[in-house]
């Protein structure tokens, strides 16, 4: 059983504050990265033709972007090509998204070399995320998803996009991921997760980024829950939300 103290101000620090509805606005990234910075999250993600942008002055608010999304069947070489174009348009963080096809016929070698195909266009210290789409798989899946991810050279592992059908981010899934990658590689969960309960649970699972849009609500809702342990913080008990 673990537990935590978190503040809103400590929790913005794991937040990738994200933007990626295919309706959205050269304005409204603009405005996303201006609520970023007065929250205090760690990054904004924006769609790759979203770049370059300008951060509000005075910003430490690193750029993370996305590739190969949603469904993660474009050719690997095309993958590397986006990735590569969005750090020389400054993006700091890839969120690359694997070939469920290549997961699901059970292709570890495909899977293995389409993220290592990206992460050679994109070098450290760029960060390179790669996103399972955890509720499509199975648990031996994203055990092994995750495993390919580690030996491709990823940073992180990533549940999901928040476009598929079969959802988002779970618990479970977290505790998988963080479970096959130890220490080694951060964990991001991402996909609907909405309330302060969820991203505290999420960050007690083993998360150590969030993929969040409602940033605002959720830590509001964080200071709220923190009402009875002190202003701005509240404890996490492991399986308590």
């Amino acid at each position: 059983m673990t537990h935590k103290t978190m503040s809103a101000s400590d929790l913005a620090q794991h937040v990738d504050h994200t933007l990626l509805k295919p309706e959205s606005t050269p304005a409204d990234v603009a405005a996303l990265a201006e609520e970023a910075a007065s929250l205090g999250t760690y990054s904004i993600c924006v769609s790759p033709s979203m770049l370059p942008l300008a951060l509000p002055a005075g910003s430490t608010l690193k750029i993370a972007t996305v590739c190969g999304f949603p469904s993660g069947q474009h050719q690997s070489q095309v993958k590397a090509a986006e990735a590569a174009h969005s750090v020389a348009d400054g993006a700091h963080e890839v969120d690359m998204v694997i070939n469920i096809g290549a997961v699901k016929s059970g292709d570890w070698e495909y899977v293995e070399a389409d993220i290592a195909a990206v992460r050679r266009a994109t070098p450290s210290p760029v960060v390179l995320k790669v996103i399972i789409e955890s509720a499509a798989l199975t648990d031996e899946e994203i055990e092994l998803a995750c495993r390919a991810a580690e030996s491709a050279g990823a940073d992180f592992v990533k549940t999901s996009t928040g476009f598929h059908p079969a959802g988002g981010a779970t618990v479970h899934a977290v505790r998988l991921m963080a479970r096959a990658v130890g220490d080694r590689l951060g964990v991001k969960a991402s996909g609907g997760v909405r309330t302060a309960q969820d991203a505290l649970a999420m960050i007690d699972a083993g998360a150590t980024r969030l993929g969040l849009s409602g940033t605002a609500a959720v830590l509001a809702g964080l200071d709220h829950l923190g009402e009875e342990s002190g202003p701005g913080s509240v404890d996490v008990t492991d399986g308590a939300y």
